[in-house]
């Protein structure tokens, strides 16, 4: 059975399902009618969707209901908003935290309004009867916007145009199963209570035994204490007779190191032969790891060195090829004055001027080619010699650095 129960709150009259007697619900009527809840042009739903900053477990409840596709008004939302509340029962918390925050509900309300008056925490104060009632009812589909009518109880009630309407006796049966599965359920959790009553039975008596057992425990620490005296008490006579055994022990050791530093003499002269020794054989080593490291800086040098000189062949070896290919140039354009030449014989002198000057630079480039050429064979000469003092300086276990060496120089 599905029942929608109407607040004062979200408008309309409050359901049967509520439980108020006729004389409360007339009383409430009448303060509704003498005090304004709201002010003019104001909703309830502003001061409920205050209700998330002010209680954080509110929140879950204002996304829900933002969420809600059919709902297009401020009351459909207020509507929504305390069904919802209703269901988790903590509608009375949410409306506490309203109350308390007086201060912020002057904005939503008027000061004679009844929030804001001494009743309000009163209601608020009943609203907690609500929590008993495990509400089931529907938010989704249901049109919350408009004006809800009056809940129809006449389907409930039998009257003798409807006894022999099946249908109706149908949904009468099924409202019958409902109830006696809710009583079944009752049976159950009635025995689930019985059962928990017995299991906290059997804690508290195990609770006395574990008293007990403390207070065996404390009578056993005493005594343990009382023996950890005496052991102590022992301890102390055991620690004084070892003490005078260590003072004469003591005595004993000094004589035997007297007799020790005399048999030492000895050893120490034979340790400081050793040690010299030592020493001169440091100092001679020390000395060959100096020569080796000169070796290596040595070797590190002339790697450099020829290094250097492979980089400056390289660069005269590409200004040779920069030459010859302006020789190549020079030599077409000879060609090409020389063609011109034969087809003109106006210009001949000129040309041959020109013929004459382009030869000569021909020259000129020969000469430095020549010179370049020279250079090379220097640096040849140069790069063999001091292979030839490498090959001199180089050790026997330097094989591969020798063939090296023999490999640049010849």
């Amino acid at each position: 059975m599905r029942w929608r129960p109407r607040s004062a709150w979200g408008g309309g009259s409050a359901g049967p399902a509520e439980g108020a007697p006729a004389r409360h619900r007339a009383a409430a009527a009448a303060t509704m009618v003498r005090k304004s809840f709201l002010s003019y042009n104001k909703t309830i739903w502003g001061p409920l969707e205050l209700v998330e900053k002010l209680y954080p477990e509110a929140e879950e409840i204002g996304a829900s209901v933002r969420d809600l596709p059919g709902l297009k008004t401020p009351l459909g939302r207020a509507r929504a908003w305390l069904r919802l509340a209703l269901m988790q029962k903590k509608m009375a918390d949410y409306l506490r935290c309203l109350i308390i925050q007086r201060d912020l509900l002057s904005e939503f309300y008027e000061y004679h309004a009844l929030m804001m008056e001494e009743e309000g925490a009163v209601i608020v104060g009943l609203l907690v009867g609500l929590n008993v009632i495990d509400a089931n009812l529907c938010v989704k589909g249901e049109d919350l916007d408009s004006q809800v009518g009056v809940i129809d109880f006449s389907m409930y009630l039998k009257n003798e145009e409807d006894i022999g309407n099946k249908e109706r006796n149908v949904q009468i049966a099924a409202i019958l199963d409902q109830k006696n599965y809710v009583e079944e359920l009752n049976r159950q959790l009635n025995s689930t209570v019985s059962s928990l009553h017995s299991r906290v039975d059997s804690l508290e008596k195990s609770n006395t035994k574990l008293i007990e057992e403390l207070a065996i425990a404390k009578n056993n620490i005493i005594k343990l204490q009382e023996e950890n005296h005496q052991l102590r008490s022992e301890n102390k006579l055991i620690l004084m007779k070892t003490q005078q055994h260590l003072e004469v022990t003591k005595i004993d050791v000094e004589t035997e190191l007297q007799t020790y530093k005399h048999s030492r003499q000895g050893l120490d002269e034979m340790y400081n032969e050793a040690r010299r020794q030592l020493r001169d054989e440091s100092q001679l080593r020390q000395d060959v790891e100096n020569e080796l490291a000169v070796q290596v800086s040595m070797k590190h040098e002339i790697e450099l060195a020829m290094k250097l000189l492979e980089k400056d062949i390289h660069e005269k070896q590409d200004t040779l090829i920069g030459l010859r290919q302006q020789l190549e140039e020079v030599k077409a354009i000879n060609i090409e004055m020389y063609q011109k030449l034969q087809g003109s014989e106006d210009g001949l002198k000129e040309k041959n001027d020109i013929i004459a000057r382009l030869e000569e630079k021909t020259n000129n480039i020969t000469t430095a080619m020549r010179q370049l050429e020279q250079s090379d064979n220097d640096l040849l000469t140069q790069t063999r010699t001091i292979a030839m003092s490498l090959v001199k300086c180089a050790s026997s276990d330097t094989q591969d650095q020798y063939k090296l060496v023999k490999d640049i120089s010849f």
